[in-house]
């Protein structure tokens, strides 16, 4: 007979916990045999003294086990997901999708909402009218085998362990445990019986991981849960020192991702979907289609309309604009050899665009448009930044968030790779 008490003295002494312990802890907390504290207590001590790769698999698979997967069949095309760990200006998954369906391959993208400086996916499509993001799995496989792409919210009974934990991780400090962090997503990319799963994985200040150590551990972590799970996996490590793009903000975000699938938008935008699609679809066995040529030629557009229009959205319709927009000037001429991610993503939040708590309201006009670029020659009095909200009296917070993010030098910055690294399974 198992009981909690002995699970959390195990782990907090340093000991590895059995599959049994593991199995049993992990439906014991779903069902509410354990208690949220003590729950608490044993991420704390997973934080504290970590779990080795057979314990973070078997993790997983508990975790996958506490709900039912997902059984989309047949939809006539390989199915290969992505899945992003957060950023700032990162709407990839927008011109993603419909991309690597108008290249031959099926995406079930089943997304969350943004918390802090981080958008959500749902929170973006959200802004374009009609659009629903509840969808039932009769629908996600009918869109799936119709138009080859579907972004929607997750279903209640998919990973139910990991909605419990990580919610309980929030409030306890223990977000950061990379055992924590890569069995919750890989339960739910699991669950979702995807083929293959290409992992975009960020580094800098922006992202959840800040150093390329860290991202390069949790990377491999879950590369190497895929592998056990039998899930083809690739995870790129990608910068995220500075915003994606030049549109921070749920409306902002939707407008930008339309001009990239028409053939134009900012070149670290294109670049980094592309680079996403290659692998997606290598994993999927199409290696005879150039993503690049079709995102170009704007052939994943019209994928594009029939994906909202499936779930309700008007794709021709105006998008919601801000009620209220300041601009913020160079107080100096040189090079804008600063242009932090964390600010700018705090700024845009405190603008409306994000929400502290999961049941806060977002605004969907709300956030922050770039004019200038890192590196970029500007003059005194240049506007180098759009604030956008329906709330004035919140522009003075998101001004003094950026406050620290811009600098203006006389020396060019040495910009890094939008692409750091690829890592494949074996």
């Amino acid at each position: 007979m198992h009981s909690a008490v002995d699970v959390i003295r195990a782990k907090r002494d340093g000991h590895r916990l059995s599959e049994q312990q593991i199995d049993w802890v992990v439906d014991a907390y779903t069902r509410g045999d354990v208690a949220d504290e003590q729950m608490a207590a044993l991420a704390m001590a997973i934080l504290l003294n970590g779990m080795d790769a057979d314990e973070i698999a078997r993790w997983t698979q508990a975790m996958i086990d506490s709900g039912e997967v997902l059984a989309l069949g047949d939809v006539g095309r390989p199915l290969v997901d992505k899945h992003s760990t957060g950023g700032v200006g990162d709407k990839i998954t927008l011109p993603l999708a419909p991309l690597v369906a108008a290249c031959g391959a099926a995406v079930p993208q089943l997304s969350g909402r943004g918390l802090g400086h981080t958008g959500g996916t749902l929170d973006k499509l959200e802004s374009i009218p009609g659009w629903r993001a509840a969808l039932s799995l009769e629908e996600i496989a009918a869109q799936l085998a119709d138009v080859g792409a579907v972004v929607c919210a997750t279903t209640p009974t998919l990973a139910p362990a990991d909605r419990k934990l990580y919610a309980l991780r929030d409030v306890t400090s223990t977000v950061e445990s990379i055992p924590l962090i890569a069995s919750s997503i890989m339960s739910k990319k699991i669950a979702e019986g995807t083929g293959g799963l290409v992992l975009d994985v960020k580094v800098g200040s922006g992202a959840f991981m800040k150093t390329e150590p860290l991202a390069r551990e949790l990377a491999e972590t879950m590369v190497r849960i895929g592998g056990a799970h039998g899930l083809a996996t690739t995870a790129l490590l990608t910068d995220m020192s500075v915003p994606l793009g030049r549109a921070i903000g749920n409306a902002l975000e939707v407008a930008e991702s339309v001009e990239v699938l028409q053939g134009g938008g900012p070149s670290d935008v294109v670049e980094l979907t592309v680079a996403l699609a290659r692998e997606m679809l290598a994993l999927a066995g199409i290696t005879d289609v150039d993503p690049a040529q079709v995102l170009a030629s704007g052939k994943a557009y019209p994928v594009w309309e029939r994906m909202i229009a499936a779930q309700g959205g008007d794709p021709s319709a105006d998008l919601p604009v801000a009620k209220h927009v300041e601009e913020v000037v160079a107080d100096r001429s040189g090079v804008l050899a600063r242009l932090d991610a964390l600010a700018v993503g705090v700024a845009a939040w405190r603008l409306g665009a994000g929400r502290a708590r999961k049941e806060d309201a977002v605004q969907a006009a709300a956030g922050v448009r770039l004019l200038a670029g890192l590196g970029d020659e500007v003059e005194a009095g240049q506007p180098l930044l759009e604030l956008h909200t329906d709330t004035p009296h919140a522009v003075e917070g998101a001004r003094a968030a950026l406050h620290s993010g811009l600098e203006i030098t006389a020396e060019r910055p040495a910009r890094g790779p939008l692409l750091l690294d690829t890592i494949r399974g074996a």
